[in-house]
């Protein structure tokens, strides 16, 4: 599927910020599975310096950095990717056996997927987590059956509710109160597989979604996503991390769905929020986010629409220093 993705952020300053360090991840992931077409980031006011780097992780991120006052910064990302269909591979390796793969050893050769069993800051491994994974991790059940039945149980026992948490919610708080956005149902996943010795990493990106019956797509009016994804060992190099997406109750190898578009994967959403940075001035800010998610028309084919929500975000910061993130998780 051939998707294009705009990506709009808008922050109106009051006073003016003097000077600014900003980093985004807004490119998305090229891979055997994605390919990017194209991309494009316009920042206004123009930076007086602009880089892009890959992370630890493999990740694009871009660095810029503002030298004028300004009142406004508008960050524009623009991309058209083509995706994949997806498969659930198939996995009999128990989550017990896993858990001891990963267990500490002294000596033992380094494995990548290590550092994805370990508590994050916003994953955190917690006798809670485990409480509630356990009814899905039966004695000698395979890994992968067992993470997709945890999947499962979240996208029934908790609600959605746009506005219910903030972007630094607690998990521990999220799971407490059963309900919350994509970010947090996808951190409280990630919490429990972690928390019963598994493997498992965020997944930031964009979901196509439908619209109502008898409604038109409204530009800028879709928002970013989130997932997870588990690590199954036995599966083909390559092919190891499945993804897990509670929010909507799907799974898949490369992703849940093509109608997804992967744009980070990290420990959290930490280490892979859309726009963060440092300020020096304005004391408050308003900030806008616009995504629009379309299906490339192609001559033989048709668009199809899909659904319409919008978000604004206003928060305070201390009058000299800030770190700004953009947040627009939307279920579907």
């Amino acid at each position: 599927m051939k998707l294009h993705i705009t990506h709009e952020t808008v922050y109106d300053y009051r006073p003016a910020v003097e000077t600014a360090q900003h980093m985004a991840y807004l490119t998305p992931l090229d891979n055997a599975t994605q390919t990017l077409l194209s991309h494009s980031l316009q920042v206004s006011p123009e930076p007086a310096h602009i880089n892009t780097t890959r992370d630890v992780f493999g990740n694009s991120r871009s660095f810029f950095s503002l030298q004028v006052p300004h009142t406004q910064l508008r960050v524009l990302a623009s991309s058209q990717v083509l995706t994949q269909a997806v498969h659930l591979p198939p996995s009999e390796l128990s989550w017990e056996a896993v858990r001891e793969h990963f267990r500490y050893q002294a000596h033992a050769g380094f494995e990548a997927a290590n550092e994805f069993v370990f508590a994050s800051p916003m994953a955190p491994r917690h006798a809670e987590f485990s409480a509630y994974a356990r009814p899905s991790f039966s004695a000698g059940a395979g890994l992968l059956a067992a993470a997709i039945d945890l999947m499962h149980r979240i996208y029934h026992d908790f609600s959605y509710e746009s506005q219910s948490t903030e972007v630094n919610t607690p998990a521990l708080e999220a799971l407490a109160q059963r309900k919350g956005v994509c970010q947090d149902f996808a951190h409280i996943l990630i919490a429990c597989l972690r928390s019963m010795g598994l493997p498992a990493r965020y997944v930031s990106g964009y979901l196509l979604t439908e619209a109502a019956p008898g409604t038109v797509k409204l530009k800028g009016s879709d928002a970013s996503h989130a997932w997870a994804s588990v690590y199954v060992p036995d599966l083909p190099d390559g092919e190891r991390w499945v993804d897990l997406d509670p929010t909507n109750d799907r799974a898949g190898w490369p992703s849940p769905g093509e109608d997804y578009v992967t744009l980070a994967i990290g420990r959290d959403f930490s280490d892979v929020s859309p726009i963060r940075g440092v300020i020096h001035g304005g004391a408050s800010h308003t900030l806008r986010v616009g995504v629009t998610v379309e299906p490339v028309v192609e001559a033989q084919g048709s668009s199809r629409p899909t659904q319409s929500q919008s978000q604004s975000q206003s928060q305070g910061f201390a009058p000299n220093q800030s770190q700004s993130q953009d947040s627009t998780f939307n279920k579907p």
